[in-house]
């Protein structure tokens, strides 16, 4: 098993990108959106790592970032991307496609995203693979994998898994310690509480546990998500 380190280890930063090393495997990348309600919001992503192959969870939030994250997986980590994950249809996980699909990488979706994004005009330019609730893709000789739990923060919000490191990438569906609720607009307050205990269940053994925006930690951001919506 691999232990998260006790502290992330910051190996990249720009004032476009910051990436952090949490595990062995597991590396979180942090871009910034500007935003009408809630100015310069940093958001996070997930990369796993293994056999020099990596899956990227959400994009940067524009080009250039995402252009940079490329760089930094080919350049220093000596690795391919072999998928993107981008866990629902806001521009905090798709906000920097274009630099993905320049660069031919196979973007893996769920077919609630991909409806949804039309709903607001919005389609993929280069060809993706779409799951119904559940992904799993071979990297290396380990899997990662996205699952569905039920709406929340979206009607499409699906979570990040890789067991090696006991990670989860929560996405906006959980939330950092001492979080407000964030933007609604498109939440299920109703059920948000119960698709957290249902993610919770899941991986009752999550060592590291990424929030959609702000501070990593472990299975309290479940607790925490189930009782801010409760």
């Amino acid at each position: 098993m691999n232990k998260p380190l006790t502290d992330s280890l910051i190996v990249y930063q720009t004032e476009n990108l910051i990436i952090n090393k949490l595990s062995n495997h597991i590396y979180e990348h942090i871009s910034f959106l500007n935003t009408d309600d809630f100015g310069k919001v940093a958001c996070n992503g997930m990369l796993v790592l293994n056999e020099n192959k990596v899956v990227v969870f959400d994009t940067p939030t524009d080009d250039k970032s995402s252009l940079e994250l490329i760089n930094f997986v080919t350049n220093t980590l000596k690795s391919e991307i072999i998928g993107l994950i981008p866990t629902h249809f806001h521009d905090d996980c798709i906000g920097g496609i274009t630099e993905f699909e320049n660069h031919n990488i196979q973007t893996y979706v769920s077919k609630e995203t991909i409806e949804l994004l039309k709903d607001n005009g919005q389609e993929f330019s280069n060809p993706t693979k779409d799951f119904d609730n559940s992904l799993t893709l071979d990297i290396g000789n380990k899997k990662v994998y996205a699952e569905y739990f039920g709406e929340g923060h979206t009607k499409d919000n699906v979570v990040g898994y890789f067991p090696e490191d006991n990670a989860v990438f929560g996405g906006c569906l959980i939330k950092e310690i001492d979080a407000s609720k964030g933007y609604l607009g498109d939440a299920n307050i109703k059920e948000w509480s119960t698709t957290v205990e249902k993610v919770k269940l899941k991986y009752p053994n999550a060592k590291i546990v990424i929030p959609g925006h702000g501070k990593w930690g472990g299975i309290e951001l479940f607790d925490y998500t189930i009782k801010l919506f409760e």
